[in-house]
């Protein structure tokens, strides 16, 4: 095939497509070398990014404020900084070793990237139907044909689905690493990566981009020796977009960025191959305790008989093997009697001033650590024995995508909480099992308040106990609480939380009065929204005339 070889043009550092063309890998700019910080230009308020990115109203306000000594996570390396490349277009005119194709198990034509066999010509199908499949997660290589590159490494890339979201995340770190040890396996430098997510495979694409990003970030920590060139291809303007702001994160091209990617880098950025990190996989040892000097032997003390029994023990060599946090669940019998009455006898004593204001009982000291983990085990040992098909039918909470962060999103829709057809206790059971997948990581909350202002709402003390059997790691990896159309009294009763109940959680709330605003935090395609939720946006936004306007489907229709 005959193909010219055209000069690649840049704006912002990345080169546009060309059609047929064969572009040479000299003709791309690095990433290293570009003049645009979009990053710190969204920072600045830069035009060119005034909506491609809209900051979290928790996080810190930039890096200006300082770090409080953080070292980053991802430092600055000059030299693997030269190694990264941005184009925007198809990577099937590069003149690069190795190009990334992805496709389904079977390597069919039909799921593979747009394009690629009708470059690279039959010859590559019937080749790939000599392979024999391909699993997620993995990679196989084919040559490349009529392509100017010389192989094509084809991957297969996961489902998703919010409820395996770590396993997902986990197969798609393996897709970019699995590709680059091949690319190494057969002798080769360069290579040239698409977005192996698709939209068919339900996978977010700003999620999947930080896995992507980070996972060739850990590789070339570890084989940049071995590899000359990896250029990120995008095809449309939202993934180049979303690259061009996240590669300063994990590719800092000065202290400046490393600094402000302190305070912009998720929460979980991987272990050192760039996969998720799950806590409760992890292998604890503790070192063994130093040996003691003994000390010289001192002459028995003879005892009277009767205080013969009184004498403990020294057990600090034994102590020394004991975890604290286990030791606290074994407590003297009777010390814990004592604790017990105490607290008793505090919840009892004097007036419960917020029962008297219709607050619900808030009265009694919190509960230790130890005591809420023994309350979240019971109650999610008894939610996993029972059915409770008729809470989930009701849609009251659910589960959504993830928001912008790549958090995962809960759902709670207010109106449909009706507290005088619900077994509340079951109702507390659903949550809890619910919950339990979502709260060992960082998430976040979405509370449609629209219309639950006409129906009873629960009083603070119940929201009080729900919040103690939720436990701690609901406290801790809880990110934001956003409430879509709330009222003075919601608002109130928030601010009677914040001082009676929890100010750690309560104050995490982030109040949206329309929807268009709630999108900047999570995307529409990441939730599933009631009808009258829609309707009511509908009301404010064209102030109840006119037309209305679906903004989902921007289906438009007379108002009847």
């Amino acid at each position: 095939m005959n193909r010219s070889v055209t000069t690649a043009t840049a704006w912002g550092g990345v080169a546009t497509d060309r059609g047929d063309s064969v572009v040479r890998l000299d003709q791309v700019p690095r990433w290293s070398d570009a003049e645009h910080r979009s990053f710190l230009e969204f920072e600045n308020g830069g035009p060119s990014f005034s909506n491609s990115h809209i900051p979290h109203p928790l996080t810190a306000s930039g890096a200006e404020s300082g770090n409080n000594g953080i070292i980053s996570r991802f430092l600055v390396d000059h030299e693997i900084n030269s190694k990264i490349y941005l184009w925007r277009g198809n990577p099937w005119n590069l003149e690069v070793d190795a190009v990334v194709n992805s496709t389904n198990e079977n390597l069919d034509e039909a799921h593979s990237s747009p394009g690629l066999h009708a470059a690279a010509g039959p010859a590559l199908a019937e080749e790939c139907a000599t392979l024999g499949g391909c699993r997620t997660g993995m990679a196989k290589v084919t040559n490349a044909y009529d392509l100017p590159a010389r192989r094509i490494v084809h991957t297969v890339g996961p489902m998703y689905a919010v409820k395996y979201h770590t396993a997902a995340e986990n197969a798609l770190s393996h897709c970019y690493r699995s590709c680059l040890e091949l690319l190494i396996e057969n002798g080769l430098k360069s290579i040239a990566m698409g977005c192996i997510y698709t939209e068919a495979k339900n996978y977010p694409r700003e999620p999947a981009a930080h896995v992507a990003i980070r996972t060739v970030r850990r590789f070339l920590e570890k084989q940049k020796d071995k590899i000359t060139a990896i250029l990120f291809c995008t095809i449309t303007s939202t993934d180049t977009e979303i690259y061009k702001r996240l590669l300063p994160l994990y590719f800092p091209r000065d202290k400046h960025e490393e600094e402000v990617a302190i305070s912009k880098l998720p929460a979980d950025v991987g272990d050192e191959n760039g996969g998720t990190i799950i806590d409760e996989r992890k292998i604890r040892i503790k070192p063994l305790p130093k040996k003691t000097t003994p000390k010289p032997p001192q002459a028995p003390i003879d005892l009277p008989v009767s205080d013969a029994g009184l004498v403990r023990r020294n057990s600090s060599y034994l102590d020394s093997f004991l975890d604290p946090a286990f030791m606290s669940l074994i407590k003297d019998p009777d010390q814990r009697r004592k604790e017990e009455w105490g607290k008793a006898a505090q919840t009892q004593k004097g007036w419960n001033c917020a029962k008297m204001l219709g607050f619900g009982d808030l009265g009694g000291p919190p509960l230790s650590a130890a005591e809420e983990y023994s309350l979240h085990s019971r109650y999610l040992a008894k939610a996993n024995s029972l059915s409770l098909s008729e809470i989930a039918e009701m849609k009251i909470v659910y589960r959504g995508g993830v928001d912008r962060e790549g958090h995962p999103v809960m759902v709670v829709v207010g109106a449909h909480f009706l507290p005088r057809c619900l077994d509340l206790e079951r109702f507390v059971l659903y949550v809890v099992k619910e919950f339990e997948p979502l709260i060992q990581k960082p998430y976040t909350i979405v509370y449609f308040h629209s219309a639950a202002s006409l129906q009873p709402q629960p009083d603070l003390g119940w929201m009080r106990r729900l919040q103690q059997i939720l436990g701690q790691k609901h406290q801790r990896n809880l990110q934001a609480i956003y409430v879509l159309h709330p009222t003075f009294g919601l608002k109130a009763s928030i601010f009677a939380l914040q001082l009676l109940v929890d100010n750690l959680v309560w104050k995490k709330v982030v109040y949206v009065d329309r929807l268009l605003q709630l999108f900047r935090y999570v995307p529409r395609e990441q939730l599933t929204i009631p009808d009258f939720v829609f309707h009511r946006h509908d009301l404010e936004v064209n102030g109840g005339k006119g037309l209305i306007v679906d903004p989902r489907t921007k289906y438009v229709h007379q108002r009847p």
